[in-house]
């Protein structure tokens, strides 16, 4: 680094973080939360690095001291270990970025280490415990049962992220096939399986959406093609608008037939996907199909996301070590 580094305005760093930010979603298809959460942790460092020096630092002259003083202040705020590192890995990215782009000469960002985090395996409900909620889906516990269940059995019964079910449309469900096409993170595309207790829960919903929609006037003149609608079809008087339901809204609805059905308050949509990956694992089906059917890009992800229990490796042991028997 130079002894007399340049200096950039604040503008001129949010102007990089901006066109950076348009790359993510335009070129590689960043989800609307991934853009969300790398714009506030880029644009918190930019101002940072904008009040070194007083002036500000232009890119080629921040250094990895200023990233490691930067997570310093991070964990000053109070941040955890996970939120610093989630605010290097965009910085880290940002950097490798500027590299290609020739603003840098290298992203120093790199030589910064990531915090060191605790590894825990997430718990998830028994297959029984599983079974036994989304079996009994009834008014106490649901807004509007059938569509629900209908969710229970996506989330749990294909193992789909919780932006990938509210993004379904009428379309993608390809009942010839018995699949469903689901459009993942970075746009990917792949199909997943519709499984017999999803599709009798998807077709009881679809019913009752069409007879809903049937009711309301404005559906007549605005038809939305959204899989997933909400209860009083907000959005359908605005042109343009649509009732789709919201990931936060099927976050409350997971945990309220979590609860009224004894599971544990912290379930949430993502628990039934990693329900749905480790008890196809307890089951028998192998890593590879079970990255194909969640969308992992690495095995090494599918990994983390199921867990064997103690019982299933006493029996692959007994089963296959030459020295058990």
């Amino acid at each position: 680094m130079t002894d007399h580094p340049h200096v950039a305005s604040t503008a001129e760093l949010e102007s990089l973080v901006e066109e950076y930010l348009r790359i993510l979603s335009a070129e590689r298809g960043a989800s609307a939360h991934t853009l969300r959460a790398y714009a506030r942790e880029l644009h918190g460092f930019a101002a940072f690095a904008s009040a070194q020096s007083g002036l500000g630092l232009a890119p080629e002259s921040i250094d990895h001291t200023h990233i490691r003083t930067y997570m310093a202040t991070l964990y000053e705020r109070g941040l955890s270990k996970a939120s610093v590192a989630r605010a290097l890995a965009a910085i880290r990215s940002w950097f490798r970025w500027l590299a290609r782009a020739g603003q840098v000469q290298q992203n120093v960002a790199s030589l910064v280490s990531t915090p060191r985090l605790p590894r825990h395996l997430p718990r998830v409900p028994s297959i029984e415990q599983l079974n036994q909620a989304v079996d009994h889906i009834g008014e106490d516990a649901a807004s509007w049962p059938a569509r629900d269940r209908a969710i229970m059995e996506l989330l749990y019964g294909c193992g789909i992220r919780n932006a990938e079910l509210t993004g379904l449309n009428l379309q993608d469900v390809q009942w010839g096939n018995e699949v469903i096409l689901v459009r993942g993170k970075g746009r990917k595309q792949r199909y997943v399986p519709l499984g017999g207790a999803a599709a009798i829960a998807l077709r009881a919903y679809l019913v009752e959406r069409e007879a809903r929609l049937a009711a309301t006037p404005a559906a007549a003149k605005h038809k939305t093609f959204a899989l997933f609608i909400n209860l009083q079809l907000r959005g359908m008087s605005r042109p343009g608008g649509e009732p789709r339901l919201t990931t936060r809204s099927v976050g409350r609805i997971v945990k309220r037939i979590a609860v009224m059905r004894g599971l544990s308050g912290d379930v949430h949509p993502h628990t039934l996907r990693h329900a749905c990956g480790t008890h196809l694992l307890e089951e028998g089906a192998d890593l590879r199909s079970i990255q194909e059917l969640l969308g992992h890009e690495r095995l090494s992800t599918t990994q983390r996301y199921t867990q064997l229990t103690t019982a299933q490796l006493v029996q692959v042991y007994d089963r296959t070590h030459p020295r058990a028997r």
